[in-house]
């Protein structure tokens, strides 16, 4: 099984006045994040918030909907 990387700090941000962060340069390099790409952000009640390129999820989600098997409906 591959082992997951371990977490990386890449700094700190300030949020603005309109809710907007930067996000550091490194970072964005890493992950190829680019002007105009969509993140998804997600978290858990007084946990840590992610960020997800949506184009990542979007790929998980059409490979994991596809390894399920469709069942039909029973009416209630």
């Amino acid at each position: 099984m591959k082992e997951l990387a371990a977490p990386r700090m890449y700094g700190a941000v300030t949020v603005g006045e309109r809710g907007q962060i930067v996000i550091p340069v490194q970072a964005r390099k890493t992950y190829r994040i680019k002007a105009g790409d969509k993140l998804v952000v997600f978290a858990r009640t007084g946990g840590p918030i992610g960020l997800m390129p949506a184009e990542s999820l979007s790929r998980f989600l059409d490979r994991g909907v596809g390894d399920v098997p469709k069942t039909k409906e029973k009416p209630l």
